[in-house]
């Protein structure tokens, strides 16, 4: 087994890039070899199979995606409340639309998992992982809203971010307003 854990990022990395960029049909070793400039076979070397690239693809998008710890401690000095709840949730969105070869990446495997299911049964362990803990956040953080709110949230967040990184419906919509809005829609005030 090959255990050069930074080669492993590198070509977990070109691997979201050629999936965000190519499509689930140009995910080949081949492809991640010649995005992450590497010899041929190198990619094969790391993940023998497409259920190992994609289980990299999720483990390296779940660590790209993950909370800046300072965005975290500053806002959990504040108070609990709805004006709270709204900058977490803008937070998400900005790391989502701020890293959109991981986003589209993830919009694509879930397209995938309707006809492989490898695809279908990682994402939805990884996805289902990801609601829990937010539900798990939301709870301990005083937050207003209940795992059925924090799921409404999942929903129409995907949707904003579809929208924002293809064919906006708007492209001058104010992306922290339109949070704002859904929060005060969910929640309430």
């Amino acid at each position: 087994m090959v255990r050069n854990p930074e080669r492993r990022v590198r070509l977990a990395d070109a691997a979201v890039r050629v999936l965000a960029r190519q499509g689930s049909r140009g995910l080949t070793h081949r492809a991640i070899d010649d995005e992450a400039g590497v010899p041929k076979g190198t990619a094969s070397n790391y993940f023998s199979s497409r259920e190992e690239i994609i289980d990299a693809i999720l483990a390296r998008i779940a660590e790209r995606l993950t909370p800046d710890p300072a965005v975290h401690a500053e806002l959990a000095r504040r108070s609990p409340g709805v004006d709270l709840f709204t900058d977490y949730l803008r937070d998400i969105v900005h790391r989502l639309t701020s890293d959109p070869d991981s986003t589209i990446a993830l919009f694509e495997l879930r397209l995938e998992a309707t006809r492989r299911p490898h695809v279908a049964a990682a994402l939805a362990e990884w996805r289902r992982g990801g609601l829990a803990a937010d539900v798990e956040f939301n709870a301990s953080m005083g937050l207003p809203g209940d795992a059925a709110d924090i799921a409404l949230f999942h929903y129409a967040i995907d949707g904003l971010v579809l929208d924002r990184l293809t064919v906006p419906l708007d492209e001058q919509a104010d992306v922290d307003a339109l949070v704002a809005t859904l929060v005060r829609r969910i929640l309430g005030d």
